[in-house]
């Protein structure tokens, strides 16, 4: 399986195309479908915290943070986004404690497998962002099941960063266009942005245009380095488990109220 696309995929650009965002979606968050983000990047923050304080095993904090996930893939494919990405579990999470990393594996499965005929009958595509190395095959598996049974959906754009590193996503992109160049299929002059973020793991994607941790963290931890260039970055306090359509809603708003200028001098 390759979870990577090879170079002649068909990347998705943000369209302009009106969006085939439900009215009755857009009168929930209060914004018009022109003041929304195309992708929103997640890093979904403070599951062990939230479970630490209610006096529980961080592993709980991760089951009721899973929670959250759905209601946001939904509300984001009502507004007509290109996609989303959920930051849950990068390639230094493998330092955490064996019985917190086997409670999140057993979780990615039975989240995948549970949701794999809804993600279906919404039309969402769902991507592997990060290294299947290393992963439990009982994932692996669960990925590639969801993978093959979304490939023909043509709506929003889930994407699962699961041991997931970004320099590491990087350096996979360089060695694959550097393969490329040996073959003679491509000469080292011709290498450009395009080149290299079509050989990265959101190949598919538009550039995320919204980032949002949660739990208070001023980071971004290794996380889509390349594609971040001109996100606005978005950090609230809640952590994950407490973030819910109601925040996700303020974080539309606060991304709704920045003028982006993409480096260029504002007009007044």
């Amino acid at each position: 399986h390759m979870s990577m696309q090879d170079s002649t995929t068909e990347r998705r650009t943000p369209s302009t195309e009106p969006r085939s965002a439900k009215p009755e979606a857009l009168a929930q968050v209060g914004l018009p479908a022109e003041a929304l983000p195309h992708h929103v990047a997640f890093i979904m923050d403070g599951n062990g915290r939230w479970a630490k304080r209610q006096g529980m095993h961080r592993g709980k904090g991760h089951v009721e943070g899973a929670k959250r996930v759905r209601p946001i893939m939904e509300l984001c494919s009502d507004l007509g986004l290109d996609a989303v990405t959920f930051y849950s579990f990068s390639t230094e999470n493998w330092k955490r404690e064996p019985e917190e990393i086997q409670i999140l594996m057993g979780l990615y499965v039975d989240y995948l497998v549970s949701q794999k005929e809804d993600l279906i009958a919404w039309n969402m595509r769902v991507l592997h962002l990060g290294e299947r190395d290393g992963l439990p095959a009982s994932v692996t598996d669960a990925l590639d099941q969801v993978i093959e049974a979304t490939a023909h959906c043509t709506g929003l754009l889930v994407g699962a960063a699961l041991n997931y590193g970004s320099r590491r996503e990087i350096v996979r992109a360089v060695q694959r266009i550097a393969r490329e160049v040996q073959r003679g299929e491509l000469t080292p002059d011709a290498i450009d942005d395009a080149t290299i973020a079509n050989h990265l793991d959101t190949a598919l994607m538009p550039d995320p245009d919204l980032l949002v941790r949660t739990a208070g963290e001023m980071r971004v931890s290794n996380y889509l380095l390349w594609q971040i260039s001109y996100a606005e970055l978005v950090v609230e306090q809640a952590c994950w488990p407490d973030y819910d359509l109601a925040h996700f809603t303020q974080t539309l708003h606060a991304y709704a109220g920045r003028t982006r200028q993409f480096g260029a001098i504002p007009e007044h």
